[in-house]
């Protein structure tokens, strides 16, 4: 039987870890009480209507194969600190407290809020943060510009462009545009390329979370079977690299057998590999799908 951890994964849906019971019930015992996600109640795979309990602060159903869902809020917590702490150190010792600029383009609501919860973010571990907001219709060029100025400019420490961007923009070379140094997102080239070479490197955000809570939760890669459901750039390639890759070279990795499946993967195959699967990372934006299969794989458990 398998059991799920899931990640927020912006406005678009969430990424979900799942993995065998054994490795399961040591995250639950290393993370005592989590609270749903955004103080809710996660939705469990299985069948509508069922029973809803609470076993030590995790939702479920009281279906015996439905799956458990749990947050990375409590973990999130914990992060949060450690980075205050490490920023207030940073400064301690003669340094210019981190500053963040942000590039926010056009009207998009989602963008917005995402832009209002990092910056909050930002002010919560102590960095300072701007915005600088242009309108939709502004040129390539400008935004290159823009990035320029912000890349020789000795106060600003990160650069993030938040996506998407209008489609008359191109957004990989924008995003290359930015400094990699000063690259937030990870999505620069030669940070993506640093991380398919296993070299230390900013690694994209959502990637960074599903590798930090299989480390902090200590489930078990080494030699294990791996399942990625998304293959878009910014989270399921990182996500697959971060798995499969050597764990004695610069920037360790899981050294797990990954593979990588997507929206043309068929069916039965897809359901071959993940029952063959000791941990499965759902990290595509369309996850109905991917969700009934695994419900089928506790059904058949």
């Amino acid at each position: 039987m398998q059991r799920e951890v899931e990640l927020p994964f912006g406005s678009r849906g969430y990424v979900t870890v799942t993995m065998p019971v054994r490795s399961f019930s040591l995250l639950r015992g290393r993370l005592g009480r989590v609270p749903a996600v955004g103080g809710s109640a996660a939705r469990p795979c299985g069948a509508p209507g069922a029973a809803w309990r609470t076993v030590r602060g995790f939702r479920s159903s009281g279906a015996r194969h439905d799956a458990i869902i749990i947050s990375g809020t409590e973990m999130a917590k914990q992060i949060q600190k450690e980075i205050q702490r490490g920023v207030e150190s940073w400064i301690s010792l003669g340094n210019r407290r981190p500053h963040l600029s942000i590039i926010l383009v056009g009207d998009n609501p989602a963008s917005h809020t995402y832009v209002r919860k990092k910056i909050r973010a930002a002010s919560a571990v102590g960095i300072c943060s701007e915005i600088i907001l242009k309108p939709k219709d502004v040129s390539q060029e400008e935004l290159l510009d823009i990035t320029d100025q912000l890349n020789m400019d000795p106060r600003v420490s990160g650069i993030l462009i938040q996506l998407p961007l209008p489609d008359h923009v191109d957004e990989r070379t924008v995003c290359n545009g930015i400094a990699p140094e000063k690259d937030v997102d990870g999505f620069h080239i030669i940070n993506i390329g640093r991380l398919c070479l296993d070299q230390h490197s900013l690694i994209p955000a959502t990637a960074s979370a599903v590798w930090e809570i299989i480390k902090r939760t200590g489930i078990e890669t080494l030699g294990k079977n791996v399942v990625v459901a998304g293959r878009s750039k910014n989270v399921g390639m990182p996500i697959a690299m971060l798995l499969h890759t050597d764990g004695k070279h610069e920037r360790p990795g899981g050294d797990a057998t990954v593979t990588i499946a997507h929206r043309y993967t068929p069916k039965e195959q897809l359901k071959i590999h993940t029952q063959l699967a000791d941990v499965i990372v759902v990290a595509a934006e369309v996850l109905k799908p991917y969700f009934g299969l695994l419900c089928d794989l506790e059904q058949n458990d």
